[in-house]
């Protein structure tokens, strides 16, 4: 067998049992915490792309954690139908319920996908109404009038569709 002049280099950060390499800690302990400072060529080298992830809960129970500001309840600019998450616009209550109540028109098969395909599926319809329902109950004597109308006249509408589909 002859020898060609190409070296692999393992660049991966963990250990097939999951443990931290040890090169691995010492390049981050090497690496400049300035961004203006030079670097070596070794360090110039790209760096391979990983995929961006995303935020983990924390694993305790939930009511362990404080909860943020713009979640709080508490402050006379808090309203029970929009909060705000800091840039952006608000966010209602009605968009929840739509979020949940789209889908299960959409597999009662009354809206088409955008390539015209009309996904019919009445048990994810249901998932999807019970869903509702289940919010229904959880916020019992805790939503506004305006909130309860949508969220009541919605779960009606949805579970009226589902029984006509279901015949």
């Amino acid at each position: 067998m002859s020898e060609s002049g190409i070296k692999v280099t393992d660049r991966r950060m963990f250990t097939p049992d999951g443990e931290l390499r040890d090169d691995v800690e010492a390049q981050e302990e090497r690496r400049p915490e300035d961004p203006t400072a030079q670097s070596s060529p070794a360090d110039s080298a790209p760096e391979p792309a990983s995929p961006p992830q995303e935020p983990r809960p924390a694993q305790g129970p939930v009511g362990d954690e404080p909860q943020p500001a713009a979640f709080s309840s508490a402050g006379p600019e808090s309203s029970p139908s929009a909060q705000s998450l800091g840039p952006g616009p608000p966010v209602h209550f009605a968009e929840i319920v739509a979020s949940l109540a789209e889908p299960a028109a959409l597999f009662m098969g009354d809206a088409a996908l955008p390539d015209g395909q009309v996904p019919e599926d009445l048990d994810r319809a249901r998932h999807y109404i019970d869903l509702l329902d289940l919010l229904a109950q959880k916020t019992q004597g805790r939503l506004d009038a305006e909130e309860q109308a949508i969220l009541e006249d919605i779960l009606y509408r949805l579970k009226m569709r589902y029984v006509q589909k279901r015949g």
